[in-house]
């Protein structure tokens, strides 16, 4: 299955370290980070559940529920749990979807054959409160994620579906903001107090709207 930004994020019903869940129930109004791993009891994967762990307060923060899945079983999930938490220092604190029958993993194209017939590359999912995806990243197995990155495109993704605004390359939280080129300067001037700063008449930079 072939999954475009803006699509309707798959629902499913699947059995997790904190019990059953339908996913969109879940979610609720929530915005959610679906996120796979290659297998359990694997050094990769056993830095990143433990980094998103970490940030769990951050996530909280932007409204984000974080859950993670790989094509393993519950019970292999709950003896890898221990491993996480004492290399990490953590406490688990969210999710991890048991998906041994990989309906979680092709409903979201998460098997990637050239790569691994069996296990799934790192994909990201951001989802929006209104089910839609929002954003799609697909690493491969040797690579671990950056979740500062992870949290950055968040912030992004949600100031700029909040306000008329882009933001540019490397934008972090707080930086100026692009006006989106939808919006005239003369508009722009009126719609953002804090001041518009034309470098070319498509190119307008405005202070973060919502700092």
């Amino acid at each position: 299955m072939s999954l475009r930004l803006g699509d309707i994020a798959p629902d499913f019903t699947a059995d997790t370290t904190q019990g059953k869940i339908n996913f969109h129930e879940w979610l609720g109004d929530s915005w959610g980070m679906l996120f796979s791993h290659p297998a359990d009891f694997t050094p990769v994967c056993t830095t990143e559940l433990g980094k998103t762990a970490l940030l769990k307060g951050d996530f909280e923060r932007r409204g984000v529920k974080t859950i993670a899945v790989s094509v393993d079983d519950l019970e292999s999930h709950n003896k890898w749990i221990p491993d996480i938490e004492e290399v990490n220092g953590v406490t688990m604190n969210f999710p991890i979807i048991a998906d041994e029958d990989r309906k979680v993993a092709e409903l979201y194209d998460m098997i990637h054959p050239n790569a691994s017939a069996k296990a799934t590359v790192r994909s990201v999912f951001i989802i929006g409160p209104d089910k839609t995806i929002k954003l799609m990243l697909t690493y491969p197995a040797s690579t671990g994620r950056n979740f500062t990155e992870l949290l950055r495109v968040i912030d992004s993704l949600q100031l700029t579906a909040n306000h008329s605004v882009a933001t540019p390359a490397d934008w972090k939280d707080g930086d100026d903001a692009i006006v989106v080129p939808t919006i005239s300067t003369e508009d722009a001037i009126k719609k953002f107090p804090k001041g518009v700063k034309e470098v070319k008449p498509y190119l307008r930079y405005t202070p973060q709207p919502n700092k």
